[in-house]
This record gives structure tokens, sequence and C-alpha cells, in this order.
């Protein structure tokens, strides 16, 4: 199964919020879709949701239309949205039954990701009395309990402890096993890299960088190596300033050209005691500031 966005375009009045977003997200993988605020990400998540409609182009789900009476989307919003006051139970079997779950089966799936989410003791609380972190573990019962096909995960880590987002981490990574397609929207870099396997980029409503995020830090000019060693001052006396510390022990040097790359390995290794060198490999916090750092 394989979601694609193609060309879409939306305005709100005179405003041109998206100009021609086309990606595609595929099952059993996990796809990021990242941008700074305002660059687009909300009004493409709310188009591919069915909220409002595009002015041009077309979502499909393995090339056909998406019919949204046949396929499953759980969303986990960056603005929570439950109930303080009522109790859980009632509230999840609401939101259950609104995608469709009749009560009996939305009961059953309810117990099977709260006793999951180690939740269960809390089943017939207020949510009112839940911590920060646990009031995220039940909104994302929400979001998956009437198992769907596309999960949207809108900052999902935001307020959990690391046990937690552990937990939450374990949970993804099922989902994206049983072949769902996952889409997550983040501004914790090291969440998408940890779990997408591709990425979009939106900056001024248009995707400016896609494809496999692999392959995206593979292409990057191998210009730089990273130095570890207990002789970094000897080897920045001799470099001086091609060289700068990235951390106590640590260097970053750059070449004048990629092709220097074994030359300036073999010239390191054999003056100084190198713990460890290899060539540069941009982060994706490095590679989303370089595409979305200046708004457009």
């Amino acid at each position: 199964m394989y979601l694609e966005l193609k060309d879409i375009h939306k305005s709100f009045g005179e405003k041109q919020v998206l100009n021609g977003v086309s990606f595609v997200a595929e099952g059993g993988k996990a796809f990021g879709l990242l941008g700074r605020n305002g660059a687009g990400k909300t009004t493409t998540i709310r188009i591919l949701m069915d909220v409002f409609p595009a002015n041009s182009g077309e979502v499909t789900i393995d090339g056909q239309p998406i019919d949204y009476t046949q396929i499953g989307i759980g969303y986990l919003p960056e603005e929570r949205g439950l109930y303080q006051k009522k109790k859980i139970i009632d509230q999840l079997i609401y939101f259950a039954e609104l995608k469709g779950m009749k009560n009996t089966e939305a009961v059953k799936a309810i117990d099977y990701w709260l006793k999951r989410l180690d939740m269960t003791e809390y089943r017939n609380k207020r949510l009112d009395s839940l911590s920060k972190g646990n009031q995220q573990k039940i909104q994302l019962i929400t979001a998956l309990a009437h198992n769907p096909e596309i999960i949207i995960l809108d900052e999902p880590f935001s307020g959990l402890d690391p046990v937690n987002a552990m937990l939450l981490k374990d949970v993804v990574k099922e989902e994206i096993a049983k072949g769902k397609i996952v889409l997550f929207s983040s501004h914790q870099m090291n969440y998408i890299e940890e779990f997408c396997d591709n990425i979009a980029i939106l900056n001024g409503g248009k995707v400016v960088l896609q494809g496999d995020l692999q392959a995206i830090k593979r292409n990057y000019t191998r210009d730089k190596l990273v130095v570890r060693s207990d002789n970094t001052a000897l080897i920045i006396d001799e470099l001086a300033s091609s060289c700068d510390v990235i951390n106590d022990g640590e260097l970053l040097v750059r070449l004048s050209s990629p092709e220097n790359k074994q030359s300036m390995m073999q010239s390191l290794i054999s003056k100084y005691d190198i713990d460890e060198i290899k060539v540069f490999e941009p982060t994706l916090n490095d590679i989303f500031v370089e595409y979305a750092g200046n708004q457009e």
C-alpha cells in the first residue's frame, strides 16, 4: 500500500499556502514530513485527512482516489483535544464509535491499548487526574483503537519521559511492522532519523527536498573528516583554520577537495595517535537548517 499526494495546491483567500506539494509514503515504512511553523505541514495533513479540500491536486491510495469510507486514518494532533472532566473509558469509546466501531469491539480494542500502554488502572479515572505524559498516551489510543491503515503522528513524543518515550517507540515500530503507513511530523530530528526511511521538507508551501534519508546524506559533498584523538592540540597546530573542535578530543577537518580524503586520513594516522577517523555525515538537523532555515 502506498499513499501519494499529487501536486496539491491550497490557498485561503489571496494567501497561497501550498504550491504543488507532492510526495509518496509507503506502507511498512515511516515518512517524515518536516518544516518550520508556517511551512504548510498542518494544511497538508488536513487535506490528507479530508478536513477540507485542496484547490487542485489529488490524494491517492495505490494509485486510486482515496475512499475515506474504506481507509481508516488515525491522527495524533500536536494540540491535544480530549475532555478533561470526562471519564477516560467513556470518551475513548465515544471517539472509537465516531470512527465506525461498534461498542463491543471498541471496548475490546480500548482495553487492549490501555494494557499495552500500562494505563489500565486509569480506565475509569477522569482525564484531568492524569499527568501530561499519560494524557498523551490516552490521546494516542484514540488514534490507534480503530486499527487505521494510515497513522499520522504530530509531535508524538512531546511531554513524554524517557520510559514512556521508549514505550511509544515500541508501539510505533509494531505498527510499521504491520504494514501501516506512518507519517511523522516533528521538530525533534532525532526521532525522525530513528524512524523515517523517507522525508519531505516543506518551505513556503513547497517541497524543497525529499527522498530516502540515507541517500540524501550520502549525496552531500564528502569534504570533511571527523577525527577523534588525544592529540587534538597538535593536529590543530598543523591544520590551523581548516579544522574546528566539535567536542573534547574530537575535531572536524575541512578538506580542500573530496579527492584529498584518503591522503589526509593516511597523513594524520601516520603522524598522530588516532582513535577514530571517518567522513563527516550531516545530521538531519544540519539538513533541515540548510533547507528550511530561510522561510520562503
